[in-house]
C-alpha cells in the first residue's frame, strides 16, 4: 500500500471519529453510574437469637421488599448470623425470623434510614400467630 493510500478501517475511523468518541464518554458515565448505584446499596445483617438470648441455627429469616413485595429469606448459620446484602436504598423492608412455631417480632428497614449497614438481631420468643 501506498503512503497515499488510506485503509478502510482508517477512512472509517476519521469519518465516524466524533461518534466514536461519544460513544466510549458514554460508556465511561455508564460505568461511573452503576459503580456508585452499588456503593449506595445497602446490607441488613444480625444474629438471631432464642428467648434465653442464645445464638439460634437454622431459623428462617424473612425479608419483604416493600416496593416490589418481593421475599428474600435467609437460614440462620450454626452461630445464628445472617446476612442481606444488595438492597434498594429507596425502597422500605420489614424482617423477621421464625423456627419451629415460634417468631420474632417484624421491624421495619426505612429508606429514610442512610445507613449503609444495619444490624437488627432478631429474637425468637412468641408464639406464631394460630399456633
Amino acid at each position: 500500500m501506498r503512503p497515499s493510500e488510506k485503509s478502510n478501517g482508517t477512512r472509517f475511523f476519521r469519518r465516524h471519529r466524533g461518534s466514536l468518541a461519544v460513544l466510549a464518554l458514554l460508556g465511561a458515565f455508564a460505568t461511573a453510574a452503576a459503580a456508585q448505584q452499588e456503593g449506595q446499596l445497602r446490607t441488613v445483617r444480625g444474629t438471631v437469637l432464642n428467648a434465653s438470648n442464645a445464638p439460634l441455627a437454622s431459623a428462617v429469616v424473612y425479608l419483604k421488599n416493600m416496593k416490589t413485595l418481593a421475599v428474600r429469606t435467609y437460614i440462620s448459620s450454626s452461630q445464628g448470623h445472617y446476612r442481606f446484602s444488595g438492597l434498594d436504598p429507596n425502597a422500605d423492608y420489614k424482617i423477621h425470623a421464625e423456627h419451629l412455631d415460634l417468631t420474632s417480632a417484624t421491624h421495619t428497614i426505612s429508606s429514610f434510614d442512610s445507613r449503609h449497614e444495619i444490624i437488627i438481631d432478631l429474637k425468637v420468643d412468641r408464639k406464631k400467630p394460630g399456633k
